[in-house]
């Protein structure tokens, strides 16, 4: 309800409406996959809660452009950034919000354990990651030519696809480690008795 209600508050007169349909590509085929496999596949109210979180966030940055989202601006003036990081702090939430219902498909799935229920989801968000920013260079250079800068959202840096790619392996990184973290924390701990573990 909450994303739903969202969606409709900034799809009403976005900054660049092209730009925006471009956007909401995605979310139309991930909110697709989501509503399709509720029944057969739910996930857990933590991962939908995550995936949400990223929603809105990218719902505010589709209506806006990335790179003219208001919050961004005041973070530039505020901490003396060179440009609008709006998109910054998106790519890095990708990851930190959206590896930890990756992780829950792996358990469920392929019975990934030990290393590999962490370094897999660390490995497909970085895919995926990889995968949005050759879309983007193909939306961006033959279908939506006159589109390219707002929807690439580079603010002139040459080196912006690679840098949205790295902080969305930090984000998958850190979202890894707190949940190694967290359930290191909540293991039962062995009983001792009588100076000897039961």
């Amino acid at each position: 309800m909450w994303y739903g209600a969202v969606w409709i508050v900034t799809a009403i007169r976005p900054l660049d409406r092209h730009d925006w349909f471009l956007e909401n590509l995605l979310v139309f085929a991930v909110m697709a996959i989501l509503i399709g496999t509720y029944r057969a596949f739910p996930l857990s109210d933590l991962s939908y809660l995550l995936i949400t979180v990223f929603l809105t966030l990218h719902a505010i940055g589709a209506h806006y452009t990335y790179s003219e989202v208001p919050f961004g601006f005041w973070m530039q003036r505020t901490f003396g950034f060179t440009r609008n990081p709006f998109d910054r702090v998106v790519h890095l939430s990708f990851g930190l919000l959206l590896a930890y219902p990756i992780r829950e498909v792996f358990l469920r799935v392929a019975n990934a354990r030990g290393f590999w229920a962490y370094y897999l989801p660390l490995d497909v968000t970085l895919a995926f990651s990889a995968l949005y920013e050759i879309m983007e260079m193909v939306v961006a250079t033959m279908v939506a030519p006159g589109t390219g800068d707002a929807w690439l959202g580079t603010q002139g840096d040459v080196w912006d696809p690679q840098k949205d790619m790295g902080l969305a392996a930090v984000g998958a990184l850190l979202c890894m480690c707190l949940t190694a973290l967290i359930r290191r924390l909540r293991a039962p701990r062995p009983i001792l008795l009588a100076g000897r573990e039961a």
